[in-house]
């Protein structure tokens, strides 16, 4: 702690070492008052913070000045804090986005407000602390948002002028709720992973939009966004590809991990028209398509594609179609394990499913529902109201927590399943194809004796 000789006793007792400024470092004062020479260069290490590895080792990420810098700057020429501006620091910093929360109020001369250990995770306190020190911008985990805008005193917060979602993907329904219980407040869908100097995209999210989703919008800064397919060749738009970024953003890779850095951070083929030969793009391992007006939509992520009886599935569309259901808030699925009866192996969809507060939807009905938007291969054998989704330290879905779960039976096949758009029923059977039944059982995994295909669904 830096202090004076003078209020040495009116310092608080505590274990922190005291440097009094006209004490121990008086010397100092003798020094030349010319500010002393600048030994980091742009592309020296900033900082190091480590992600969560798919093989359970955490890797650091290696980020630069020139990427933090850069980061910075645009944001304040996009957001233009204030002298006026009170920003909220509550993201704990082994997490990227306390970089720009301590760092852009510092930058743009607004007032830095820090909460307690914690207090991102307790809706109350924030709603106090926003109120009492007048807070005019924060950052908000979606799923954290989520809990947060149900908070007693929410529309109240009059001051708060924008909104920072990251982290996951924001639902449309949420982006919705947090313009009406925010009325005052902008909301941006920020995106960029652990590997990049916390965001590389950033969407503004119109109030009253019927988008179905939200995308994470376009690059910033010096920044490039590339969509991949399996030969790291570019995508059309409206093509699902892998999602890599190039630019000042990525990091210089992982400490001490070459080998990894090596299949992660890949050469730009773009950088030498940009005049950086030997530049290099970070593959991000997320799934994602450009739309027709330039903005991109990100999709989920490869690692969460499945396989289950020789289809290629992506939960996330699962999810988006779960929550475009008027009485879902959050749907999170997974593949689980057969369950009791099912063939050892075989593996199926569970979906998890947090509704509106208002009476819970049968799940007879959510499942008809889907069917009326997903093939026959992508609807859940199980579906599960939960009150919460678990979260983890930082606010995300602790898809591990819902992993934990007791698996729940399969019950997708209580409901009759409508029949796909390009077979009616009645073409179905004098074709000699399978009935809606037959699907909804085939569906939730295993064989089908006669009485359950009769009854459109499995026997317990």
């Amino acid at each position: 702690m830096l202090s004076q000789r003078r209020l040495a006793d009116r310092l608080p007792a505590g274990t922190a070492r005291v440097l009094s400024i006209d004490g121990q470092l008086a010397p100092v004062a003798g020094s030349p008052p010319r500010p002393p020479r600048r030994r980091a260069l742009p592309d020296n290490l900033a900082y190091v913070i480590y992600t969560s590895g798919s093989t359970g080792r955490p890797k650091g990420a290696m980020n630069s000045h020139r990427a933090v810098v850069n980061r910075l700057l645009w944001m304040q020429e996009a957001y233009c804090l204030g002298a006026a501006d009170r920003v909220l620091q509550k993201t704990p910093i082994s997490f990227d986005v306390s970089v720009w929360e301590l760092f852009w109020p510092l930058l743009a001369g607004a007032t830095l407000v820090v909460a307690r250990p914690g207090g991102h995770q307790d809706p109350a306190y924030l709603v106090q602390l926003i109120r009492e020190q007048r807070i005019t911008t924060l950052h908000f985990v979606p799923s954290m948002l989520q809990v947060f805008l149900e908070a007693p005193g929410v529309p109240a917060l009059g001051t708060v002028r924008q909104v920072f979602a990251s982290g996951e993907a924001l639902p449309a329904e949420l982006a919705r709720r947090c313009h009406a219980r925010l009325a005052a407040a902008e909301l941006h869908n920020l995106y960029g992973p652990t590997e990049a100097a916390v965001d590389v995209t950033a969407w503004r999210v119109e109030r009253g939009a019927r988008r179905s989703t939200v995308p994470i919008g376009r690059p910033v800064a010096n920044t490039s966004i590339h969509l991949l397919d399996a030969a790291f060749g570019l995508v059309p738009i409206g093509v699902a590809g892998e999602l890599a970024i190039g630019g000042v953003q990525p990091a210089r890779g992982y400490l001490n991990r070459p080998e990894l850095t090596a299949e992660k951070f890949v050469p730009d083929p773009a950088a030498g028209a940009r005049g950086v030969p030997g530049a290099r793009m970070y593959r991000t391992g997320d799934l994602a398509r450009r739309l027709a007006d330039g903005s991109v939509e990100f999709l989920g992520r490869l690692d969460h594609q499945v396989k289950i009886r020789g289809f290629r599935i992506e939960l996330g569309e699962i999810e988006a179609a779960l929550a475009a259901h008027p009485a879902v808030r959050e749907a999170v699925v997974a593949a689980r394990a057969g369950g009791s009866g099912e063939t050892l192996g075989d593996r199926r969809l569970v979906a998890y499913v947090v509704t509106d507060g208002g009476p819970a939807p049968a799940l007879e009905e959510l499942r008809c529902f889907l069917a009326q938007r997903l093939p026959e291969h992508m609807l859940p054998s199980a579906l599960t109201l939960v009150a919460a989704m678990p979260l983890t330290p930082s606010g995300k879905i602790d898809r591990r927590a819902l992993a934990a779960m007791p698996a729940p039976m399969a019950t997708a096949a209580r409901a009759p399943v409508p029949a796909p758009p390009l077979l009616a029923p009645a073409s179905a059977a004098a074709s000699g194809g399978p009935s809606s039944a037959t699907l909804a059982a085939a569906a939730a995994g295993g064989p089908l004796t006669p009485a359950s295909a009769a009854a459109g669904g499995r026997e317990p």
